[in-house]
């Protein structure tokens, strides 16, 4: 089967083949790519966070959807959860290196999306309408 360049430059900048379904980059594709988790690294990049300051920063997240998210991230090496030993114990949330790798794309995606919205939302509301 043929594949169109695009298709070929997709593969050859992939580190793994993610179109293969056991492929390990699409769990962590998942898992930084979902709504909760990229806004919370688009947040992280104007600065450390607490947990709190995070869940206002990104309105709308649940207090478990965002210590899943959390934890998460740190897993990946992508955020770094620092305690610091007082009473009761201070932890500051920031982006790793590797963190703040990821973001520029993310937030070059995000930024995207913001300055495509309205054309987006119309193709969306034209589909519906030939589709209904």
């Amino acid at each position: 089967m043929d594949e169109t360049p695009r298709l070929a430059t997709a593969r050859t900048l992939l580190a793994a083949d993610t179109f293969e379904q056991n492929c390990p980059t699409r769990a962590v594709l998942d898992h930084v790519t979902n709504r909760w988790a990229t806004l919370i690294l688009a947040a992280l990049t104007a600065g450390p966070h607490r947990f709190s300051a995070l869940q206002s920063r990104v309105a709308g997240i649940s207090h478990k959807m965002l210590s899943q998210n959390l934890k998460t991230l740190v897993a990946y090496g992508l955020v770094d959860r620092s305690v610091e030993p007082t009473v009761p114990p201070r932890v500051t949330y920031r982006l790793t290196g590797l963190g703040e790798e990821l973001t520029e794309p993310l937030c070059a995606l995000i930024h995207w999306i913001g300055r495509h919205t309205e054309q987006l939302l119309t193709a969306r509301a034209e589909h519906a309408l030939t589709t209904s």
